[in-house]
């Protein structure tokens, strides 16, 4: 029997996941869980068995598309301009944002102390992609010094859910990004990208 719980859970874990990746793009991080459980056909206590906090929902919703900008990270480092690819790859992340709602959400600071068990992982996997990026582009004075990549996220965070309810969300928000990317670099550098 408890093989047969495991592959419940399991299966459960999966139908779950499935509705709330529909519901959040539907309904943006604020999807409601109880609905996510009436869909799925479990109870609430099942996926906050599985998820324990919205956040932890989030994360696994999440996970397939920040694993695919960390990978872009690598694939971009070293290549060309330090600059435009530390542009280029935090435009991917915007856009990554604007695309799947909730996930702006998910890299949200909360000011919760991190718990070992369900810490932000997706920002943290981000910051530690885009390090390399970042390091570079300082390195090579083409961005200003003692930006992080935490300052970075927070503020692609910023412009995507203040942009998320705009009617064209993806332009909004790419044009508040170009315009705040003047702020990051030295001023002999300034300008946009693209």
């Amino acid at each position: 029997m408890p093989d047969r719980q495991r592959a419940d859970a399991r299966r459960n874990y999966g139908r779950i996941l499935a509705v709330a990746e529909d519901e959040i793009a539907a309904h943006g991080a604020d999807a409601s869980l109880e609905r996510i459980a009436r869909i799925t056909g479990v109870g609430s206590a099942t996926v906050r068995r599985h998820f324990p906090t919205r956040r932890a929902l989030l994360e696994a919703v999440s996970r397939k598309r920040i694993e695919a900008l960390r990978a872009r990270a690598q694939e971009l480092t070293g290549q060309g301009d330090s600059r435009s690819t530390l542009l280029e790859w935090l435009s991917d992340v915007v856009a990554y944002c604007v695309s799947a709602r909730g996930l702006a959400a998910a890299l949200l600071y909360d000011g919760v102390a991190p718990d070992p068990v369900h810490e932000n992982t997706c920002s943290a996997t981000l910051e530690e992609a885009g390090d390399l990026l970042l390091r570079r582009a300082v390195h090579d004075g083409v961005v200003a010094s003692g930006v992080t990549m935490t300052d970075l996220i927070t503020l692609i965070v910023g412009i995507v859910l203040a942009t998320e309810h705009h009617p064209d969300p993806a332009a909004a928000a790419d044009r508040v990004f170009r315009l705040a990317v003047a702020g990051l670099s030295p001023q002999s550098r300034a300008k946009a990208p693209g």
